[in-house]
């Protein structure tokens, strides 16, 4: 097909398309704000630093080590159950886990965890305690060694929470591009289905293999 003719499809049917990307756009902007009044999820993020006492390369490898078992002993009811008792959560531990994600970088020497949940100031909150059982824990492991071997802990920065989901900008794009493709699917398809039907001298010369020779102007009304 020539692209005249694929311009000429685009006069004739491109407000299909823009049609159905507009109405699912909209219908995407307004799904995105009920369930952002609704049920928002944010998600707040602490790190925690890992700091040996010694700077020597031995230290330092040594924690980077135990950043995953610090990360594994994080990671479990035990601390989930301590988290639930400090803030008076109505939940069980098993479900507290599944909101949140802790992760180490064995580069930076953080460990960072991640709590999502519908109230950004609980989910502050959780991240906060969570970090501070972990902090109390290498504080009263720090007691049963030299000075020099201890590893400390502390946290980097206050925990801020943003909007996880929905993500309205996001949403409301994807989807006007979903609707643009199903608009343009359904001109395809009456493009295809009226492909016998000749209306124009390409028309004949498509169907019919000949040229057309002349056409008898419209009749004047």
């Amino acid at each position: 097909m020539q692209l005249q003719a694929y311009w000429r499809i685009i006069r004739r049917r491109g407000w299909i398309i823009v049609a159905l990307a507009a109405l699912v756009a909209v219908a995407a902007l307004a799904f995105s704000l009920i369930v952002k009044e609704r049920a928002p999820v944010y998600k707040s993020k602490i790190a925690v630093l890992v700091q040996p006492s010694r700077t020597d390369f031995g230290q330092a490898q040594a924690a980077k080590t135990l950043l995953d078992s610090y990360v594994a002993w994080m990671d479990s009811n035990y601390r989930a159950a301590e988290v639930i008792d400090t803030l008076k959560l109505d939940m069980t531990p098993e479900q507290l886990r599944g909101d949140v994600t802790i992760a180490s970088e064995a580069q930076r020497l953080v460990i960072n965890i991640e709590v999502e949940n519908g109230n950004g100031d609980q989910a502050n909150d959780v991240a906060r305690q969570w970090a501070e059982v972990f902090i109390r824990w290498r504080n009263e492991e720090n007691q049963k060694v030299r000075m020099e071997d201890r590893i400390d802990a502390q946290i980097i920065d206050d925990p801020r929470y943003e909007l996880e989901f929905p993500n309205t900008s996001i949403n409301t794009i994807a989807g006007g591009v979903l609707g643009a493709l199903f608009g343009l699917a359904f001109v395809f398809i009456l493009e295809y289905g009226e492909a016998g039907i000749i209306r124009t001298p390409e028309d004949v010369d498509r169907a019919l293999m000949v040229s057309v020779l002349g056409a008898i102007p419209p009749a004047d009304r």
